[in-house]
């Protein structure tokens, strides 16, 4: 079942007609003959909203019981029961009542639309959840009912129901919106001019970035010109912190004023399991980011700046939006912060936006330093060393051997310092070298057992002694760390090396590369998730362990997204930073593996569709009788000339004479249209490409046309560009497409076949007022042998319309079926202009082209 289409009527504000719009389309839809329903609409007791109901069904409201109150909500249930066409639903942002089906109303919508039913409905600007602070900086008011922005931008058509702020509160003044005892009251608070004027530059902005993506469509749908579009995607950097949701509301908008923007909020924890963020306050923000229509992630890494870039630069991240530091002045004397630090790492591929918000300077908890990753039990070897070795080589050098002699002792303890840098790292080498020069200044330093020393030298012994177990400390912290990267390094190339030689060698199994996932990662299950739009719910395109199948992202301890309705969903522990760039070409190589899977099956499926169309092609004894209609015209007509046993009148000779004639066209019309399609099919369509006048190519067009003059109407300005076309070509294109249009069109109204420039291009237009096609069959009427259910009967194969399309296409047009408004067809012919085909395309010539 295909899914409904969903419009909405955007209100710039209260009261500017939203609901009076939407019954007035309701009436419009029902004298055109559409099954249309009132589902839920609340007419506010005002007068001129409440005739518009009458005459239109209504669906009961569901009766719900809530405090001791009775409530009425949409009855969903009602309205899937009855499946009309087309449901009119108001106030999309409503919350429904506790116990009601869903918790919104926009949620009930989507359920009808899932269930095949169209739905108009309608919404106010102040209610899209990305501007809920802008507007209640402007208002004052906070909105309380909102709906996702991603609901909306996924409408199939947004109407804006705008009025001016002057008008608006004439009406309000005229009591059309408000009772008159909440008229002044309104006037001089949420209907100020101020606020009405703002809240109108919202709607007509939010309008605007929808006009131009639908303008985008169109003009690359149309071939207009060629547009490269640029996707942001943007990166939220969140630490759970009051200040999320203003950044997340931010990043927001920022990904609005780009077609097709993405936004991916990122919490980054610390290995040491060891957080400040709130649980609570990262689940509202999580919430928050899906209804805006993002996704949000958790990942682990010990520097925090580095695992924000390594995701950032893992997902293709375009811009980086953080908040500014909370810390208070003197806690930036531990380092600049993660804010700079980011900003100064990024590169010029990567934008950093800082955003103020009211918790910064406010203070937080101080940074932990990043550690040398050596393990527990060495780092624990490693304090034992440094800090029992100093005083178990203490008491042995003073029972055992006392005069060895100060130089010696220094050597002993630095051993056991360097010893505890390379088993523990830098912390333990520290305090065992702090500990050690304690040690050695009581047992082994003249005056002993006192803190003083006498000797001069004896204090720089020391001083150096605490210098080289520092640096040896360092070293060794420092080698640490790059053997760790070494190894990380090295196991990557492996992976990589690996994924490209599955890539080189063809490999397509799904489930072997979520196996290899699931082991390199130590994960207990792996899934490939995917879905055809935002709105629509998950499903499993393969999955590997032991667990049971995840459903949902959310539901993972990792998920990778791969393009917009992809992900690579892992449950068995949270992923370091790093480590997400090896699962992103993991994830990117399961969405080819995917690809070739289908690619492959749809291979197999042309392969039997050509197959098919070869046996069609062959069995066109199944269209016999169009073929011997007019034949068996021909043969009655020539008999009865031929017999003797009659005498024909000169007025019977001429009328069986015009049936043969009749029938042989016919005869020879179909029998054209069948050499057309086959030379289409294998690709023996030459065109003569040169630069023709339309209004010469079209009148002669008309020439096999019934009674052109009363069944067709031309307008054909002689001020349009020259096309560079096909002339022949473009002839019988235009005659299959206004005689198809004359079949269907009534008896009495003519077929109007008119042409405009566009840009570079030429576009002619055939309108019938016939019985129109649906959406869902508009792409059928192009196959060969293809007839529409309405069409009437004998009227050929169904081959006129395939044969068209083959042949703008063949002279570089496009030819696509629109509906008339008010009822019938238009099929839109596009073509070239001279300006618009490039100069050095070579011209070829072929026999019969025409």
């Amino acid at each position: 079942m295909a899914r409904g289409r969903l419009r909405i009527y955007l209100g710039a504000a209260p009261g500017v007609g939203k609901t009076y719009s939407m019954l007035s389309e309701a009436h419009r839809r029902m004298e055109r003959g559409t099954d249309c329903v009132v589902a839920f609409v609340e007419h506010h007791d005002r007068p001129r909203t409440e005739v518009m109901l009458h005459g239109l069904e209504q669906i009961p409201r569901k009766e719900l019981e809530y405090r001791g109150a009775v409530f009425t909500e949409m009855d969903v249930d009602a309205v899937l029961a009855r499946s009309p066409q087309v449901a009119m639903v108001d106030e999309l942002p409503h919350t429904n009542i506790p116990g009601s089906r869903n918790a919104k109303r926009w949620q009930d919508v989507q359920e009808l639309l899932a269930a095949g039913i169209d739905v108009v409905s309608t919404v106010n600007i102040q209610h899209l959840e990305s501007l809920g602070d802008i507007v209640e900086s402007i208002t004052a008011v906070r909105q309380q009912e909102t709906v996702p922005d991603e609901v909306v931008r996924r409408a199939d058509q947004v109407e804006l129901v705008d009025m001016s702020p002057q008008a608006l509160r004439r009406r309000m003044a005229h009591g059309n919106i408000y009772r008159p005892d909440k008229v002044d009251a309104a006037l001089s608070n949420y209907f100020r001019p101020g606020n009405l004027t703002a809240l109108r530059e919202l709607a007509l902005l939010w309008v605007a970035d929808r006009v131009d993506e639908y303008l985008t469509e169109y003009r690359s749908e149309h071939r207009v010109s060629r547009i490269w579009g640029s996707r942001e995607r943007i990166v939220i950097g969140l630490t759970g912190g009051p200040e999320g949701s203003t950044l997340i509301r931010r990043a927001a908008r920022l990904a609005e004023k780009g077609a097709g923007g993405e936004v991916l909020a990122v919490y980054i924890s610390r290995s040491d399991g060891l957080a400040s963020a709130s649980p609570k306050e990262l689940v509202l923000q999580r919430t928050l980011v899906e209804d805006l229509g993002g996704t949000f992630h958790h990942v682990v890494g010990d520097d925090i700046p580095s695992a924000l870039l390594d995701f950032a630069r893992g997902v293709n991240a375009t811009q980086i939006v953080l908040g500014v530091s909370r810390r208070k002045g003197w806690q930036y004397v531990f380092g600049p912060g993660v804010g700079a630090t980011v900003a100064r790492e990024s590169g010029p591929d990567l934008d950093v936006h800082l955003i103020t918000h009211d918790e910064a300077g406010k203070g937080r908890g101080l940074s932990a330093v990043p550690r040398a990753r050596l393990g527990r039990a060495r780092t624990m070897w490693g304090w034992l060393t440094g800090m029992c070795g100093p005083a178990l080589l203490s008491l042995l050098l003073s029972a055992t051997a006392p005069g060895l002699g100060f130089a010696n002792d220094v050597l002993l303890f630095l051993s056991l310092t360097v010893a505890a840098a390379l088993l523990g790292g830098l912390f333990p080498a520290l305090a065992s070298a702090a500990f050690g020069s304690l040690l050695l200044n009581w047992y082994f330093t003249p005056p002993v057992h006192r803190i003083t020393i006498a000797d001069p030298e004896n204090i720089l012994a020391l001083a150096i002694f605490v210098g080289v177990a520092v640096s040896v400390a360092s070293v060794v912290d420092l080698a640490a760390r790059r053997t760790h990267q070494a190894a990380r390094l090295r196991a990557e190339s492996e992976i990589l090396s690996f994924l490209a030689g599955s890539v080189l060698r063809g490999e397509t199994s799904l489930e072997a590369l979520l196996e290899r996932v699931r082991e390199t990662f130590a994960m207990e299950s792996v899934a490939l998730l995917e879905r055809t739009s935002d709105v629509d719910p998950w499903t499993c395109a393969g999955s590997v362990g032991p667990r049971a199948v995840l459903e949902r992202p959310e539901d993972a301890d990792v998920d990778m997204p791969v393009g917009d309705h992809m992900t690579l969903a892992l449950s068995g522990r949270v992923l370091p930073a790093e480590d997400r760039r090896v699962l992103a070409a993991f994830a990117a190589q399961a969405a080819v593996v995917l690809d070739r899977q289908r690619l492959r099956t749809e291979a197999g499926q042309a392969k039997e569709l050509a197959e098919g169309n070869r046996i069609r092609t062959a069995l066109l004894a199944a269209v016999s009788h169009d073929l011997r209609t007019p034949l068996a015209g021909i043969k009655a007509s020539v008999s009865s000339l031929r017999s003797d046993d009659v005498e024909w009148s000169e007025e019977d000779q001429a009328e069986l004479l015009e049936a043969i004639e009749a029938g042989a066209d016919r005869l020879d019309h179909l029998v054209g249209n069948l050499l057309d399609m086959s030379r289409l099919q294998t690709g023996t369509v030459t065109p003569l490409i040169r630069e023709v006048d339309l209004d010469e190519v079209v009148p002669m067009a008309l020439g096999g046309i019934p009674d052109p003059e009363t069944t067709v109407v031309l307008d054909i300005p002689e001020t349009l560009p020259m096309v560079t076309i096909d002339k022949g070509l473009l002839e019988r294109t235009v005659a299959n497409i206004v005689e198809n249009a004359v079949k269907h069109s009534p008896t009495g109204i003519p077929v109007l076949v008119s042409a405009s420039a566009l840009a570079h291009r030429v576009e002619l237009r055939v309108v019938d007022r016939g019985p129109g096609v649906p959406d869902s069959a508009k792409d059928h009427i192009f196959e060969p042998f293809q007839r529409y259910g309405d069409a009437p009967s004998g009227a050929g194969v169904g081959l006129g319309l395939a044969v068209a399309r083959g042949f703008a296409e063949a002279i570089g047009g496009t030819l696509t079926a629109e509906d008339t408004p008010g009822g019938g067809l238009t099929m839109v012919l596009t073509l070239p202009t001279a300006t618009d085909r490039a100069t050095s395309e070579p011209k070829t010539s072929t026999a019969g082209a025409s």
